[in-house]
Parts: C-alpha cells; sequence; structure tokens
C-alpha cells in the first residue's frame, strides 16, 4: 500500500500530441510517472506519438479566494451532473490557467485517491481551505449531500466575495484621486515653484505672505525630499505590518474603523451581512451551533465581531439562547437578534439568519453606491482647495504687479 502511494506521488502530468489510426492529428493529456510510460499508455492505444512535455507546475500567480470559490463551484456542479469526484479533480485541473491551482488540486486528488477523506485533503491545505470549508466539506461526507454542501458553499463564496470587491471599490476611489493629488503637489512643489521662485526673485518686491509661505514649503521639500518619502514610506509600511501581525494592534483599528463617519457604517453592515451568512450557512449544513461558532468568529473579518462571537460560544455551551447571547455582546443591529429570535422560536435558523444577510447585503450595494456618489464631490473640493490654493498663491505677485502697473 506504501509503494503504491509512493509512486502515485510521484506521477505528473505530460501534454501529447500524436496521429491515431485514422491519421488524424490529436492532443491531451495523461498522469504517469515518466516519458517512457506516456509511450508506452498511448502505443497501446494506436496512437503514433510526435511530442510529449511535461506540464510545468511551478511558476504562475498565486492563487486567490477568487479561484477557490471558481473551483468549488466547478466541482459542485460536475458532482450534481453525477461526474464522480476524482474525474472531477482532473477536469478542474485541466482546465485552469494556473499551474499553481494546478497542482494544489492535483495534490488533494492524489490525497483521495489514496484513500483520505476530501475534507481531511483540503485540512492539508489551510492557507485555501479555512476551517469552515473544511467542516462543511466533512458534513456533506458524512450526510451524502457532499454535491449540495459543495454548492451551498459556493454560493457563500460568491456572496463574500462580492461584498469585498464592493468595498474595495468604495475605498480605492478615493485612495487613487489622493494619490494622484499627491504625486500632483509633489511635482508643483519640485519643478514649478522653483522657477517661479527664480522670477518672482528678480521682482526685488515685497512678497504676499501666501506665496512666501508656498515657496518655503517648496524649499523644505526640495532640502528633505529623501527624508519625506523614506518617513512615509517606512511608517506606512510598518503600519500595515502591526496591523497584520500584532493582535493588539487589529483590535484597536477594527474598533477604529467602525467609527469612522460614512466608511464605519459601511464596514459594519459588511461584517453583519458575512457573519450572518457564515452562520447560515454552517447551519443549513447541519453543523451543530457550538461547532458552527468556531468559523463564524474569523469568517466576519473584523475583531470585534470576532470577540463577540467567542463570547456567544461560551454563553451557547453554557445552554443560554442565541438570541440573548447575541444581545449580550451589543455589536448586532435589532433587526438580526429579532429575526434570530423568530429563527429559534420557529426552528428555522438558518432561513432566518440566510434573509438578515440578504437585507444586509442589499443594505452594503445601496451603501457603496450612495458613498460613491458622495466622494466625489468631496473629493472635488479638498483637491481644489489645495491645489488651487498653491496656483492662487504662486499668482498673486502676478496680480499685484498687475495692479501696479
Amino acid at each position: 500500500m506504501a509503494t503504491a502511494a509512493a509512486v502515485r506521488e510521484k506521477e505528473f502530468v505530460f501534454e501529447w500530441e500524436g496521429k491515431d489510426k485514422n491519421g488524424k492529428i490529436v492532443r491531451g493529456e495523461i498522469r504517469a510517472g515518466g516519458e517512457a510510460m506516456v509511450s508506452a499508455t498511448l502505443r497501446r492505444q494506436g496512437i503514433l506519438i510526435r511530442k510529449v512535455k511535461k506540464r510545468r507546475t511551478s511558476g504562475g500567480r498565486a492563487i486567490q479566494p477568487k479561484d477557490v470559490a471558481v473551483f468549488t463551484r466547478q466541482l459542485a456542479t460536475m458532482m450534481r451532473a453525477g461526474v464522480p469526484l476524482l474525474q472531477s479533480f482532473d477536469i478542474v485541473a485541466r482546465g485552469s490557467s494556473n499551474p499553481r491551482l494546478t497542482k494544489l488540486l492535483t495534490d488533494i486528488r492524489t490525497d483521495v485517491e489514496t484513500g483520505t477523506s476530501l475534507s481531511s485533503a483540503f485540512r492539508k491545505h489551510p492557507l485555501y481551505f479555512d476551517s469552515l470549508y473544511c467542516n462543511l466539506v466533512e458534513a456533506g461526507e458524512a450526510a451524502g449531500i457532499l454535491d449540495t454542501l459543495l454548492d451551498r458553499l459556493a454560493v457563500y463564496q460568491e456572496k463574500t466575495l462580492a461584498i469585498k470587491a464592493k468595498i474595495k471599490s468604495a475605498l480605492i476611489y478615493p485612495v487613487a484621486v489622493l494619490v494622484v493629488a499627491f504625486i500632483v503637489v509633489v511635482i508643483i512643489m519640485m519643478f514649478v515653484i522653483p522657477v517661479f521662485k527664480e522670477v518672482f526673485t528678480s521682482f526685488g518686491a515685497d512678497l504676499p505672505a501666501p506665496t512666501l509661505l508656498v515657496m518655503a514649503m517648496s524649499d523644505f521639500f526640495l532640502k528633505w525630499w529623501w527624508a519625506i518619502f523614506g518617513f512615509l514610506g517606512g511608517g506606512i509600511y510598518f503600519f500595515f505590518e502591526s496591523w497584520r501581525r500584532s493582535e493588539k494592534m487589529q483590535r484597536t483599528m477594527d474598533r477604529l474603523l467602525l467609527k469612522v463617519p460614512i466608511f464605519g457604517e459601511l464596514i459594519n453592515k459588511a461584517s453583519v451581512a458575512r457573519w450572518t451568512r457564515t452562520l447560515s450557512t454552517m447551519f443549513a449544513a447541519g453543523v451543530p451551533l457550538v461547532e458552527a461558532l468556531d468559523s463564524v468568529g474569523g469568517a466576519a473579518g473584523n475583531a470585534v465581531f470576532r470577540d463577540a462571537t467567542y463570547q456567544i460560544q461560551k454563553d451557547v455551551s453554557t445552554g443560554a439562547s442565541l438570541t440573548s447571547s447575541m444581545e449580550t455582546t451589543g455589536v448586532f443591529p435589532n433587526m438580526v437578534l429579532q429575526m434570530s429570535a423568530i429563527g429559534e422560536e420557529s426552528g428555522a435558523l438558518d432561513g432566518m439568519l440566510g434573509k438578515a444577510a440578504e437585507f444586509y447585503e442589499a443594505e452594503v450595494d445601496e451603501a457603496v453606491a450612495g458613498l460613491s456618489s458622495l466622494m466625489e464631490p468631496i473629493i472635488i473640493v479638498i483637491l481644489g482647495t489645495i491645489i488651487g490654493g498653491i496656483v492662487v498663491a504662486m499668482y498673486l505677485p502676478i496680480f499685484k504687479l498687475g495692479a501696479v502697473v
């Protein structure tokens, strides 16, 4: 058994081209231990080999959550159609244009082929398949409804990615405009204002205070530009690194983000939508509530909701109801609490939480649309004030000179 497993682990994917018995050019892929095995297999099939090449399994772009979501959807679709699991993995792996994803799926297929359960094979790759994913797959295997659970998991991932994409789209526009504005100001400070300064020096007259201020800023920037860029770059890098690595920093920033005007409300609604969607998906899959809450905390994407989930889990494990535990944390809106209470009383908690998730996903859509329309005039005012102020300050001496003439 161990020998057979070792042989399978050394298998590679080869792309081949040849002619069949009718002289027609045919192409395909085959998994084998080497080119000799590929040649022998194809000859037995009556194919005259012209070219055999091992598929590259290194390089390629990093595997993104979207790639995992697409794979889950494809796997669920093929299993619903009655395609065997191992063959489904082959089809998805061959259809992928990312060598890293192909290698990942090939490794998982090899584990399953040697007798490992699908959920255990996924657990070997926690970077791509989190505990929620593995728990749902395990529940589907145990209940014999893997295709249904994969379909629910695909829906969950698609909706979660959609919310993330909408939040990013709301944030990217103002950030991009402010970055462009910063670049424009830098160019003005380094190349435009020094030219004006030379002209104004030849006037030999007193300059207005705004002009002197802008010229002093330009001189300071030209002298210390390396320190300014180093401070900004280093500060931004260390800020995000500490945010990513420090648990205390994450909690502090997540609390602050929820209180930021305009953006805080959007982040709060998105976190509520993801929290309710995750718990609804887990509960509908038959995962016990206490175990489901293990995966729900991290899925919200916010430390405040994660800490609240851990507290809810402790209360529920001691016999408290889900609704009362959620109310104690003080982070969930009244509508979610009411929907949860109705779901507990009617025995349809997954359905009510799913409806709450749909409501807040729609709220996120509206908030993003409103935020986009609101940010445009605000950004225009900010840019007009900064760049317009610099331009006016530099033209004041010319206006003064024109008045004297």
